[in-house]
C-alpha cells in the first residue's frame, strides 16, 4: 500500500474549506475498517486514506507551518500505513472510568500478543506490535496498540474464498468477532494492494 507523502497533505486553509466533506468520507470509511472486539477493545485498520486524514488533522490541530514538521509527521504516521501482504491497525482499550482502567489494564498485560485473526481453514495470522516494549509494562498495558498482521498469498486466498474472525486469546480476555462482509470486503482489498 502506497505511503503518504508530504505533496499530498493540503495547506491549511484549502483544508478548513473542504474538511467538512472529507471528515463525513473518512469516517465512513472508519465505519467499514472499525472492529468491535468484546465491550473493551476496538480495532480500527488503516489505510492510506486514514493516515493522511489523521496527518491533516494533526496539522490542523497543531497549527504545524513548518515544512520540517510536517515531514516529521508524515514519516511517525506513515508506521501505520500496512505494507505488501500486511494489514494494520490501531487496537483502543475502551474504559470510561479510572475504575475500569484500573481493574482492566492490568488485567490486560500482553493483550497486543493475543489477537488473531482466524480464517476458514482454521489458519491464524497473530498480530504484533512493534512498539510494544515502549508501550507496556509488566503491571499495567497500554490502552492503545499499534498492531500488524503479515498475510502469506495463500491465507489471502483462503480470506477471499471464506468467513473470517478476530479474535483474543488473552486469558483474562477471550472474545471473537466475525467479520462482516464489508469489513472482508476492505481487508481483501488491502491486501491485494501491491501499489
Amino acid at each position: 500500500m502506497r505511503k503518504v507523502t508530504v505533496d499530498e497533505i493540503p495547506e491549511l486553509r484549502a483544508y478548513e474549506m473542504s474538511r467538512d466533506d472529507v471528515r463525513r468520507s473518512i469516517i465512513a470509511a472508519k465505519a467499514r475498517r472499525r472492529v468491535q472486539l468484546g465491550p473493551h477493545i476496538t480495532m480500527v485498520f488503516e489505510n492510506t486514506d486514514t493516515v493522511r486524514w489523521q496527518i491533516t488533522e494533526m496539522m490542523r490541530v497543531e497549527r504545524i507551518a513548518t515544512d520540517a514538521a510536517l515531514a516529521h509527521e508524515v514519516e511517525v504516521y506513515n508506521d501505520l500505513v500496512p505494507g505488501i501482504g500486511e494489514l494494520s491497525c490501531t487496537m483502543f482499550i475502551e474504559l470510561t472510568d479510572d475504575a475500569a482502567l484500573l481493574e482492566w489494564l492490568p488485567k490486560l498485560v500482553g493483550i497486543h500478543d493475543a489477537i488473531e485473526f482466524v480464517l476458514a481453514d482454521g489458519s491464524r495470522v497473530r498480530g504484533v506490535d512493534p512498539k510494544a516494549q515502549r508501550l507496556t509494562r509488566e503491571e499495567v498495558t497500554s490502552s492503545v496498540h499499534y498492531l500488524k498482521f503479515q498475510f502469506r498469498p495463500s491465507q489471502l486466498a483462503v480470506l477471499r474464498a471464506g468467513p473470517a474472525s478476530i479474535v483474543s486469546i488473552h486469558p483474562n480476555y477471550q472474545e471473537a468477532a466475525l467479520l462482516t462482509d464489508a469489513q472482508q470486503a476492505e481487508f481483501i482489498s488491502d491486501l491485494s494492494d501491491d501499489a
